[in-house]
């Protein structure tokens, strides 16, 4: 059965578009709840209750306040935790007890983009039947408990302070992080009344940048996907390194003291080779995304590196099917099993951190041994249902580049699971060839529908 509604991220789009309308949430909170009720239905009294935690765009509160209305009107106790990390509410979902967590977040996306993402009571990603019976259930009428069934709603005044204790509680207990100075970018995000504390209590000079959301400058040329400002704060800082997270925190970027920008795969990297030198590591969960470079490099560790679907719920399926509990993407997603049960970009900070203490290397040490193969993603925008693999102008072009690189790179082309994009990536040893075919790739993509 196909998604009507959900991609790999939950449900993503355009605020006042569908189908991120106040209507539509309402009747997923009241879909959801429904499932929850079906599915808990062995609890004579209590209700079933979930918490909704969102990030700083100024949509969240309109979503917010629909999902609650949907939620209470099929019989579902509501918890609010304000802005907060995604793994954050994954957390707190697990810590609480509760039957599901909601984010609303579009993660890396503009203001003006939002999003509602699920969490079990496992603190994972729903399962693909749990989201399909939701769709099913968004096709009927929506209807309401009596009175005396309403679900409640109440605030978590707590929830920053948990979710801090718990961050810190995944990094080693004899080390800490007096005498670095970290900057820290906030994104203008989900964490940026968490994230400079947890570094801080941990015994580091934090510097914040990214750390003053208005409700429409979450991701505006700061966090994760917009390293520079990162780099530059890091420079006029004199930072030891800096850490950059996204708009809901799960994504995670660094820079070192000379101004180095490291991604997922390095940091990930990092993490797996120091690990290695104490316990077994047999593998590492990436994605096709994932740099050759780093598959080679882990491959001189003794490890394997296995490629899943892009997207983290498919990285983490992989994960667990093998029995890893290391994986991640090149876009700084980061799993690390056995301290979280999601990718939290704080967490995956602190086990990068805790592996450069414990050694006594920089970042530019630890990766030493991994050379990255140029790599180039160019993202199209197209049509939404646009059949681009049929498209003859395009097969050509991706036959032409994959003949180039003889053997020496790969191509990839995927469809964005939360944007209507087709991303191009192109990647080899020489920086130019890969380049002039992603560009040739792109261009047939723009031709085949006239963009």
């Amino acid at each position: 059965m196909g998604r009507k509604y959900f991609g790999t991220d939950g449900i993503r789009g355009r605020v006042g578009q569908s189908p991120i309308t106040p209507d539509f949430v309402m009747r997923l909170g009241f879909a959801a709840g429904s499932a929850l009720v079906a599915r808990d239905g062995s609890r004579p009294v209590d209700r079933p209750a979930v918490l909704i935690g969102k990030d700083t765009r100024i949509s969240g509160y309109m979503l917010e306040a629909a999902l609650e209305a949907g939620f209470s009107a099929a019989g579902v106790d509501v918890m609010l935790c304000g802005p907060m990390p995604t793994p954050a509410v994954a957390y707190l979902t697990r810590a609480l007890r509760l039957q599901a967590g909601v984010v609303i977040s579009a993660s890396h996306n503009p203001f003006d983009d939002n999003g509602i993402k699920f969490f079990s009571a496992q603190g994972t990603k729903l399962p693909d039947a749990v989201e399909l019976d939701i769709e099913a259930r968004l096709e009927q009428p929506m209807l309401c408990m009596e009175s005396a069934r309403l679900g409640k709603a109440r605030r978590v005044d707590d929830a920053a302070g948990r979710y801090i204790e718990f961050c810190k509680s995944t990094f080693p207990n004899d080390l800490d992080l007096r005498g670095l100075r970290i900057v820290v970018d906030s994104a203008h995000g989900a964490a940026y009344h968490v994230a400079p504390s947890v570094f801080h209590e941990l015994g580091a000079e934090v510097v914040g940048v990214g750390d003053s959301p208005n409700g429409l400058n979450i991701n505006q040329d700061v966090g994760a996907t917009a390293p520079a400002a990162l780099r530059r704060a890091v420079l006029d800082h004199a930072g030891d390194c800096g850490i950059a997270l996204d708009g809901d925190g799960d994504r995670l970027v660094m820079v070192d003291a000379a101004g180095t920008i490291y991604d997922g795969d390095q940091l990930l990297y990092v993490i797996a080779r120091h690990r290695a030198r104490s316990q077994a590591v047999p593998g590492v969960a990436g994605t096709l995304m994932s740099n050759l470079g780093f598959e080679h490099a882990l491959a001189r560790l003794g490890i394997v590196c296995g490629r899943a679907r892009v997207g983290d719920r498919y990285v983490l399926e992989m994960m667990k099917e093998k029995g890893w509990l290391l994986g991640g993407e090149n876009s700084g997603h980061i799993i690390c099993l056995d301290r979280h049960t999601t990718g939290d970009g704080i967490i995956a900070a602190l086990q990068v951190l805790a592996a450069l203490r414990a050694s006594g290397e920089t970042l530019a040490e630890a990766c030493a041994d991994l050379t990255l193969y140029p790599q180039l993603l160019i993202n199209v925008r197209m049509p939404s249902g646009f059949k681009w693999e049929a498209d003859s102008g395009i097969r050509a072009a991706v036959k032409a580049a994959e003949a180039t690189l003889d053997g020496g790179g790969r191509v990839l082309l995927r469809p964005s699971g939360t944007e209507p994009l087709l991303r191009v990536m192109v990647e080899g040893r020489d920086a130019s060839i890969v380049k002039a075919q992603a560009e040739a790739i792109a261009a047939a993509v723009r031709k085949a529908f006239g963009g």
